[in-house]
């Protein structure tokens, strides 16, 4: 996959997700069906129930097709995200429109909070949001022209981060205004905004994600002080690291637990707001804080409280944060009921 030693956290080759003899479907989109699935069962959800929304989250899709087939106006509409949206939810039977989110490194956040804002609207009860992303030759070499690629484990917002681990996944997380399907866990307000500052560089100042924070919290009715833990973006780049670090100072949240979990299983793209959500989730049932693995010494010129061990403390609330390419941000609040 290239010629430069990289960390990455990857499927193993012959990984078989599901049952697919007729090789109907790539293994992007197998990932996202046997992560629907799996959210599905025991849900109470129905995919055919006119009133739930399938929505699906990815910043490449099945770019990687570029690498092994012709490109050509066949090719063209495969690749298309689109296309994939069709396929799964025609596997499952949705019969609703699918929609696609794909903004960058926010697109797993920000496809919560579309769904969030449909549920809220009348317009759906149910939105069954599913993200994923594989890494390919394409992908990792995008990165590497940008000289973001640590060839060692990633050290979110440690003095000596050098780059991200990339990674692969899947996750799929549903929404709800129907109680009985209730595990607890509630998104009570998110945000979005953008830096305009630079393609691929984040804000110098850290403002504009905070002002997605300060949204986000004034829409979820909390202070600064209620907030009990930051699942952040953290992916160990210089840049990224210090402008979160200086968005969660000016939002008076310093003292607050913050951990970043790239280190354990890469940056999973269009999937990681969803799977650090899903994991925020159980963090917080369990009341348990989880380490930022990677991290020993402060590298960033704002002091945070990053977690560097596994202890329990009572979480109420859990500020999720992401940025990406293009100056995006994203925020969302999420409370234990």
């Amino acid at each position: 996959m290239s010629e430069q030693p990289f960390y990455a956290s990857l499927f193993d080759r012959e990984e078989k997700f599901i049952d697919d003899a007729a090789n109907r479907y790539t293994k992007f989109e197998k990932l996202l069906i046997a992560s629907i699935s799996d959210a599905l069962a025991g849900s109470g959800v129905s995919a055919r129930d006119k009133k739930t929304v399938l929505i699906i989250s990815s910043t490449k899709g099945n770019i990687s097709l570029l690498e092994t087939e012709t490109c050509n106006s066949d090719l063209q509409a495969r690749i298309s995200l689109h296309t994939s949206a069709k396929l799964i939810a025609g596997h499952f039977g949705f019969v609703s429109q699918p929609i696609i989110i794909s903004n960058a490194c926010i697109s797993g956040i920000l496809a919560m909070i579309t769904g969030m804002r449909l549920i809220r609207s009348g317009q759906y009860e149910n939105a069954v949001i599913a993200g994923a992303d594989v890494i390919s030759k394409f992908v990792l070499s995008g990165f590497q022209s940008f000289q973001a690629v640590s060839n060692e484990l990633c050290k979110p917002f440690d003095a000596k981060r050098n780059g991200i681990n990339l990674g692969e996944g899947a996750a799929t997380v549903i929404l709800s205004s129907n109680a009985a399907y209730s595990r607890g866990i509630k998104i009570t307000g998110g945000s979005v905004s953008n830096d305009a500052n630079h393609i691929s560089g984040p804000s110098r100042t850290g403002e504009e994600l905070n002002q997605a924070i300060g949204n986000a919290m004034k829409e979820a009715g909390l202070s600064s002080t209620e907030i009990d833990l930051i699942s952040a973006h953290g992916t160990a780049t210089v840049y990224n690291d210090e402008m979160e670090a200086k968005a969660i100072t000016m939002a008076n949240m310093r003292t607050v637990p913050v951990n970043s979990l790239k280190a354990y299983y890469g940056h999973t793209l269009g999937a990681a707001g969803l799977i650090e959500s899903i994991i925020s989730f159980h963090s917080m049932k369990e009341d348990i804080v989880l380490p930022t693995l990677g991290f020993s010494e402060m590298g960033v010129t704002m002091p945070v409280n990053i977690a560097t061990s596994l202890y329990k403390t009572p979480l109420k609330n859990c500020l999720k944060t992401a940025s990406g390419f293009g100056g995006c941000n994203a925020a969302v609040i999420f409370s234990k009921q």
